[in-house]
């Protein structure tokens, strides 16, 4: 397994995490801090992916904030509470990015086609541009077809975990040409999965 150093300069990989259906439990669109919370063993296995130094990322698509249900403000208080709950258990997101806009409908200002709205993948390549990541060495884990064919747009692997509408969304890898890399139980079993595959091939 590859093991960075003070000197070591060679980008490294990272884990991207969706949020809701997850590692927080699916609620629609959130719009009340209170309905965040944590899936069972997600703490858990975010902090094995912190104590083996490997950047955890959260990828999020927030329409709600297009569509004038939630404001940007109110995301980011979401992600300051879900670190703060995370922090409970000794862990930690590296950091958040999202992706407030919808195509189709809701208010002007972010009622656009853009480059940062899941499967696109411009959200990764932000912040692979901010934290100098390696994209090819890189995993994403989401509950989400979307989130598997924006990690393939990039070279990176995607796991399908089954909690959220990741049941749901395994009965349409036949007919929407995406197929995950990888198909887990929940965001615990992808972990392992993941360092399995580091410590055999980085």
């Amino acid at each position: 397994m590859h093991k960075p150093t003070t000197q070591d300069t060679t980008p490294n990989g990272a884990v991207f995490l969706d949020r809701d259906g997850t590692i927080i439990r699916e609620v629609g669109y959130l719009s009340r801090l209170d309905e965040i919370e944590l899936l069972p063993g997600a703490a858990e296995a975010i902090l094995k992916l912190n104590c083996q130094r490997i950047p955890v990322i959260l990828i999020t698509n927030q329409s709600g904030v297009a569509r004038g249900k939630i404001t940007e403000e109110f995301v980011k208080q979401s992600h300051l509470l879900l670190n703060r709950l995370l922090a409970r258990e000794n862990a930690h997101i590296d950091d958040f990015f999202y992706c407030p806009h919808h195509p189709e409908v809701g208010n002007a200002q972010y009622r656009k086609i853009c480059t940062c709205r899941k499967p696109a993948p411009g959200l990764l390549l932000q912040a692979a541009g901010k934290h100098s990541l390696d994209l090819e060495r890189s995993f994403v884990i989401g509950d989400k077809l979307i989130d598997v064919k924006m990690a393939q747009e990039v070279n990176a692997r995607g796991i399908l975990v089954k909690t959220g509408y990741g049941n749901d969304e395994l009965k349409l890898t036949e007919t929407s040409g995406v197929s995950p890399d990888q198909v887990c139980s929940d965001i615990s079993e992808a972990v392992d999965w993941i360092l399995k595959i580091r410590e055999d091939n980085f």
